[in-house]
């Protein structure tokens, strides 16, 4: 093959290599139920459950291996009658409560349902005691040596803006 025919052939590679990326996507349209409301759960299912290694992507929306065995894992649980419950309960047993978009309130999650107000509450403490702190604050004078130095700093200001006439006001 010579450089010139490469050349030709390149853009054809790369469609094919592209293409063959595309082929090994993931597609719920394999999960088959004959029941539509057994397929409507699975959906919703999957869709409630967390992939767990997708940043923030649920089971159903992720290309990631894993999410697709547990899609498969799912599956086979619906196919074998276990109810949504169990289906939910085995994951959280094997994974955590990671696998769930809403983990259940009790002790090991209150961080996650609280925390958030807990911090709003804080911020708003600091706050408030930051500006009465301030407000019970009086503001002090300048001394004669401050002033001084400030009407020198203001008299040179002063001085080179009416040496440029561009800084002059109409």
């Amino acid at each position: 093959m010579t450089l010139t025919n490469l050349r030709r052939m390149a853009p054809i590679m790369l469609v094919g290599v592209l293409t063959l990326g595309m082929a090994q996507a993931f597609t719920l349209e394999e999960f088959t139920f004959e029941d539509p409301a057994r397929a409507g759960e699975f959906r919703d299912l999957i869709g409630e459950l967390r992939c767990l290694v997708c940043q923030n992507e649920s089971l159903a929306g992720s290309q990631a291996g894993v999410a697709q065995d547990l899609r498969e894992e799912v599956y086979r649980m619906m196919q074998e009658g276990k109810s949504r419950k169990e289906v939910v309960d085995f994951l959280v047993a094997r994974y955590g409560d990671f696998v769930l978009y809403e983990p259940p309130i009790r002790p090991s999650t209150y961080i996650l349902w609280f925390g958030p107000f807990l911090f709003v509450a804080l911020g708003a403490f600091l706050l408030l005691r930051t500006l009465q702190r301030k407000k019970a604050e009086p503001e002090q004078d300048l001394s004669d040596a401050e002033r001084a130095r400030l009407d020198r700093i203001l008299a040179k200001t002063g001085s080179a803006q009416d040496s440029n006439p561009t800084n002059n006001a109409p």
